[in-house]
């Protein structure tokens, strides 16, 4: 997992559904939400980008911090 910037609609919580999110330089549109689940003091979604590609983020809730999948190994077909 790679750091990450995600900007998120927040509802009754920060992270309730992430928009986009940059790495490395490149901002990734997140086209839908495939899953979403909790771990204990983390909280990952699995998300489609606007490029077809699949990617995990994960919040960590103690730290603050967003942390990133390597983006483009898994692509839709």
């Amino acid at each position: 997992m790679k750091p990450a910037q995600v900007h998120c609609f927040s509802g009754r919580a920060y992270e309730e559904r992430p928009i986009f999110f940059t790495l490395e330089g490149v901002t990734y549109s997140v086209h839908s939400v495939e899953k979403e689940w909790r771990e204990p003091g983390t909280k990952h979604f699995l998300v489609c980008t606007g490029d077809n590609k699949r990617v995990e983020l994960c919040y960590n809730e103690q730290n603050h911090e967003w942390s990133v999948s390597d983006p483009g190994e898994k692509e839709l077909g």
